[in-house]
């Protein structure tokens, strides 16, 4: 499992010309399932994301974490995450997990990050989602499990 962590001013998912998903200052999780990930991984990736600390503190260090400050996190599922451009021009997606499989590990996610107590929005599994990120630093960090 990857995910791709961005600190964010704010970050929105847009489907069909309606935000579904929308958060102000907080970290955006672009999230990749693979085909062996689990419930477990989905937990410690969350566990990861919540305790990270890459925001600011009052000194403008990075050294606070969403525990710390209780931010918001918008979790997009992002198969592309597991392209492979070893050869060739074109991306293989073999290494990423099938919808079926996929959904419900990024779900986890999510309730695992709500569980925390972090106020999370999502994107819509399965749809073209148009994903605006004010990355903020720019601090971008890839966390794998």
């Amino acid at each position: 499992m990857r995910g791709l962590v961005q600190r964010v001013t704010s970050a929105s998912v847009t489907v069909a010309h309606e935000v579904v998903g929308e958060i102000g200052a907080g970290l955006c999780v672009l999230v990749g399932v693979t085909h062996d990930d689990t419930n477990a991984n989905a937990h410690k990736l969350a566990e990861k994301v919540w305790n990270l600390r890459i925001l600011d503190d009052a000194d403008g260090v990075m050294n606070r974490s969403l525990a710390d400050t209780g931010g918001a996190v918008l979790v997009v599922s992002q198969f592309t995450l597991y392209g492979d451009t070893t050869a060739g021009r074109r991306p293989s997606w073999i290494a990423a997990a099938r919808p079926e499989h996929a959904e419900p590990i990024v779900q986890a996610v999510v309730d695992h990050l709500r569980r925390f107590g972090a106020t999370v929005a999502t994107g819509r599994f399965r749809t073209e989602m148009l994903v605006a990120i004010n990355n903020d630093g720019p601090v971008t960090v890839m966390i794998e499990t």
